[in-house]
């Protein structure tokens, strides 16, 4: 059954981001990827700055004490705003195309920092939610269900792409269909491989 509404991540499913990569380096000891994700999703500095209730700079404060990185958080803040990249080549062009089919949709932890220097990703998404406007971050069933009324859908109606397996696991269990998703061409294949291209 083909959804009404595409609902995607941003890092790492249609912007390129390299915070993972550059974070790990930072560490005493690096850690895996998916791990990594999913430590950064449940760090509690990350939690309140994704959701809008601190500033950048507690923000940086907290994850140089909390993760016992070597740089001041102001050194921290400065390389942090530059982790997203970027939309990834052929992902607009992608994104137009579905909107004359579908709801398309992001729903991204994301902050005051990232957004503002992407406009808000304005004029790609039918609906453009970020957590830290909306006051909920992934994996919480809250942030979804805001999506779900920012769309005006129902969990089955809705096709999520994500890069976090734990963010997948979370919108599979709330009813979605949901794809573990990593960069562009994935989710073109994928949506190709379903029929909704």
């Amino acid at each position: 059954m083909k959804p009404a509404v595409l609902l995607f991540d941003l890092g790492g499913v249609l912007l390129e981001n390299v915070g993972f990569e550059r974070f790990n380096a930072l560490l005493p000891a690096p850690i895996p990827t998916e791990e990594l994700k999913t430590r950064w999703l449940m760090s509690s500095a990350v939690r309140a700055f994704e959701s809008g209730r601190c500033s950048a700079g507690v923000f940086a404060r907290d994850v140089v004490a909390e993760w016992k990185l070597p740089l001041s958080p102001e050194d921290f803040l400065d390389a942090f705003t530059y982790w997203p990249v970027g939309l990834y080549p052929g992902a607009p062009e992608l994104l137009a195309a579905l909107r004359e089919r579908y709801v398309v949709a992001c729903l991204s932890n994301s902050n005051e920092v990232h957004w503002q220097r992407f406009d808000g990703f304005r004029g790609h998404f039918d609906v453009a939610l970020s957590s830290h406007l909306i006051g909920e971050v992934k994996p919480d069933p809250q942030c979804f269900a805001r999506a779900l009324q920012a769309c005006g859908a129902t969990a089955g109606e809705v096709a999520f792409f994500d890069d976090s397996i734990t963010n997948v696991a979370a919108a599979r269990a709330l009813g979605f269909a949901s794809f573990h998703v990593d960069g562009l061409a994935e989710v073109r294949r994928l949506i190709a491989d379903m029929g909704w291209l």
